[in-house]
């Protein structure tokens, strides 16, 4: 876990009402029921003055929201930085969460086992981490993926498609989102043949 030792002065609740969506404050490092005895970065969610009943909305850096009580002697309280304040731990993004989807042309267990011991070796043992896995066999095959109005009209021509992306696998389709207002269409690949007379 990295921390850094930053100079802070705890805020009233009067304090943290005149502060803006701008504004770095620290909040409790704790996540998902985790108390963690350090601070994380994070911002408010709505601008102090909006907040009702004394109660404080913050998101942290690492996407944690909570709700917080600046007056209340038992909780951690809201931070700003001052260089007239006291120390407190602030923890550090570590680093990146990746969510890998990965195709393993005749993947069997032996090449999966490989491609974790290798991704093992380059990371080191303890970062890199299988949190979920799911194997499903894929046809080995090719698809095209237009994009089209989600409200077109009937019997209109295709002029309105637009090729999102050539030669694409069909699981990961699963993975992209089409624009907003807009639907997947997804066909069988063809090759594009250029016809074009040559000399």
């Amino acid at each position: 876990m990295n921390t850094e030792k930053v100079t802070a002065r705890r805020l009233t609740a009067e304090e943290v009402s005149e502060l803006g969506l701008q504004d770095d404050i620290f909040v409790s490092a704790g996540m998902d029921g985790l108390p963690l005895d350090c601070y994380a970065p994070a911002f408010l969610t709505e601008p102090g003055k909006n907040s009702e009943g004394g109660s404080f909305a913050a998101r942290t850096v690492f996407g944690e929201e909570i709700h917080i009580l600046p007056d209340n002697a038992e909780e951690p309280g809201i931070w700003v930085a001052d260089k007239a304040g006291e120390e407190i731990e602030v923890l550090q993004s570590a680093g990146i969460l990746l969510n890998l989807a990965l195709f393993v042309p005749n993947g069997n267990k032996e090449s999966l086992e490989s491609l974790y011991s290798a991704a093992r070796d380059a990371f080191g043992a303890g970062i890199v981490q299988r949190w979920s896995e799911e194997t499903v066999a894929v046809p080995d095959v090719k698809v095209d993926l237009f994009e089209e109005p989600a409200r077109g009209r009937k019997n209109t021509s295709g002029q309105n498609r637009d090729r999102r992306a050539l030669d694409i696998y069909p699981t990961r389709v699963r993975f992209l989102e089409p624009s907003e207002g807009w639907k997947f269409i997804i066909e069988p690949h063809k090759e594009i043949v250029d016809d074009t007379p040559t000399i």
